[in-house]
Formats: structure tokens, sequence, C-alpha cells
């Protein structure tokens, strides 16, 4: 009996969170005998999506700034026509060639706008097939807050019209769509929520820091990791400290980090086993990334969460402030850190007992792949 068929479109532009959320559940259908090929269209990440999977990646295209505002090739200079058209016809070809039993596409229509060139002809594309594949969206628990007016409204329309479902990647217990997304009663009827996309339990660390911080994927999160940087110098705490960069930090900025590094401090772009560093440190310092958070609970790691909030980012502010009332967390503004703010947090942390067990669903990977099963 042949293996269902699954296309995963999964485009990242600034940060790598979507990607490794993605091929977090890519993985778990794989292990449930799903035939799996992972579209990419970001910046190249080694180890995303995982080897057992198929993937292909599309011509790279990033946001064009912090506050996504147009696309950029990967050396940074606008797109035209012409590439897009090219990424549009690739996406379709490979659609054709795979021929899926099922699509899901991650974000969209409640983000990635910016893919409708290429996104709505893959639409169609799906619309005019027979038999018709199915289509769902793959949906973070915590959306981006919208301004613009009439933009919840056609996020409708594109869903009535097109998706079977929406897989909500997380716990209802702690967030609902509806909570940052006004309109979800209207499609209440397609919404299935999976639990959080959290890894599996880690293993025993290869080796032990009191203190891990970390980036995400290092586009944003610099004034983070130096602000740490600098409390680790100059703080009375002289345990042993990991800064992680994430891999898209700009040369110079990790060059200057590693500079200014004491002899307590080990500075690394990217760490594989960073669930493993969590399950042995007495405290994580990070932004407040729907992944980097699930590790966190995964490991049970005390937690000082700063969000990422340019370009009125929203998202990670109402996650961090979810987890500071819970007692999971303690959060702290952006726009206002600074090293002595970060240092009076981080003793207060540190007098805390290690997060009580919660009850936060974790197993959304497997879950999904059980609800495409069940779809067949």
């Amino acid at each position: 009996m042949s293996r269902p068929r699954v296309l995963f479109y999964v485009q990242h532009l600034l940060g790598i969170g979507h990607l490794a959320r993605a091929s977090r559940v890519a993985s778990a259908l794989a292990a449930d005998n799903f035939d799996v090929t992972v579209v990419t269209g970001g910046s190249k990440v080694s180890g995303f999506p995982g080897s057992d999977v198929k993937s292909v990646a599309l011509p790279t295209v990033l946001a064009g700034n912090a506050g996504f505002s147009g696309l950029a090739d990967a050396h940074g200079n606008s797109v035209d026509d012409q590439f897009l058209a090219r990424r549009r016809d690739l996406l379709l070809e490979a659609f054709h060639r795979i021929n899926p039993s099922i699509v899901i596409i991650e974000a969209f229509p409640f983000g990635r706008r910016q893919m409708r060139f290429e996104l709505l002809p893959l639409l169609d594309a799906i619309a005019a097939m027979s038999p018709r594949p199915k289509l769902l969206s793959s949906v973070r628990d915590i959306l981006q807050e919208r301004t613009k007016p009439g933009r919840d409204e056609e996020t409708v329309s594109i869903i009535r019209a097109h998706f079977d479902h929406i897989l909500v990647h997380g716990d209802p217990s702690f967030a609902t769509l509806a909570d940052t997304f006004p309109l979800a009663k209207e499609i209440a009827d397609k919404i299935i929520y999976t639990g959080l996309v959290a890894g599996p339990d880690p293993a025993e660390p290869s080796e032990v820091f009191d203190i891990v911080v970390s980036a995400g994927g290092g586009a944003v999160g610099f004034d983070l990791i130096r602000s740490s940087l600098e409390v680790a110098r100059q703080s009375a705490f002289r345990g042993s400290w990991c800064l992680i960069t994430g891999p898209n930090l700009p040369e110079r900025d990790f060059a200057a980090l590693l500079a200014d590094a004491p002899g307590n401090v080990r500075i690394v772009r990217f760490r594989q086993d960073f669930p493993s560093l969590l399950k042995g440190a007495e405290l994580s310092i990070s932004q407040a990334g729907y992944n980097t958070v699930c590790d966190i609970l995964r490991a049970q790691c005390r937690s000082i969460l700063v969000p990422f909030a340019a370009g009125g980012e929203t998202e990670q502010s109402v996650r961090a402030t979810r987890l500071e009332a819970l007692g999971l967390a303690i959060a702290l503004p952006e726009n206002s850190l600074n090293a002595d703010i970060l240092g009076n947090a981080l003793a207060t942390a540190l007098a805390q007992p290690r997060p009580s067990s919660h009850r936060l669903d974790l197993s959304g990977a497997t879950h999904t792949a059980a609800v495409l099963r069940s779809l067949l």
C-alpha cells in the first residue's frame, strides 16, 4: 500500500521559528508513514527540514526589514516580478509532480500575505485537481494583531472558499484562536487544536551551563545577547553562561561579542542540543518565540522572556505575559531592556524554585499526524 503524500509549504522570512515548527510536524508525519515533501522558500538553515523528509527549496526570499515590509533575495536586493513569477512556476511544478493527497500551508492565510503571488495560484491549482487533495492551514496558537481594516474578513473568505481545516498548534486552555483572531467564530467548524508542537523529552546534556541565553534565528535579538553579556561581566553571579546568538546574526556583531566575552561565557551561533542545555541549566534567558518556549516548557527550566516587539509585533508579548501569569516565566519589555533590569530579573529568577509541573499539552506534532490519518 502506497504511503499518503503530503506537500508541506513553509516560508520563513525573518527568524527560523516557522521552519522549526513545520519541521517538527513534518518529522512526526514521516514517522507515521506519510510521504512528506517540505517546500521551503527562505534562507537555508542546517538541520531543517530533517533528513527524514523530502524537500524542495524555492529561490530564497527574505523580509525586507524587521517590520516585514517588502521582499528581498538572499543578498538583500529587492525582488522583481520576473523573480516572483519563477518562484510561482517552480512551486506549481512541484505540486503537480508530487501529486499530494494532502497539502498543508504554514501560516497562510492568517499570515504570509507577501506570498500571495504564488499561494493564490497554488490554491487555484488545488481546486482544479480531481480528486482534490485535502487543504489545511497550519498556524501557531497566538497570531499577530492586525491593524488594517478588512484583513480578517479577507482571511475568512479565503478559508471558506479553499481550506478544509485549520490546524491550530496550541492548547486551548492556554490560548484559543479567538483570543487573537476576532472572526474565529466564523470558521469554528474548521478549527482543530493539536496541542503545542514541542520536541521530545531532551536527553541529558553533554555539558552543563548555569545560564543559557538564546536569540532564536539571530536576525533580531542582538540587544538581548549584548545585555546578557554585560550582566555576565558585571554580575556577582559567577556561574557559567552559554550565549547562543542564532545563525543569522551579522558576522561583525558576532565578532564583537566574542572579543568582549569573559572566561565564564561561551558564545556560539547554534546548538543542536539546545533542549538538552535547557534541561541542565538553572535559567534560560530568551525571546518568547513559540519553539523556544516549547523547549523551555519541556525542560521545566526557570526562564526570563524578552519578547520581540519591533515593527508592531504583538505575538511574543502575549505569550510571555500569559506564561508569567501562570508562574512559568518572568517577562521583561524589549524596548527598555538594559543590563541593570536584566540583572535584577536574573537575581529574582534564581531565587525562585524551578517551575512546578504544568498541564499544557506538548504533543502537537504526533497529534497532527493522528488528525491527518483521520482525514484520510
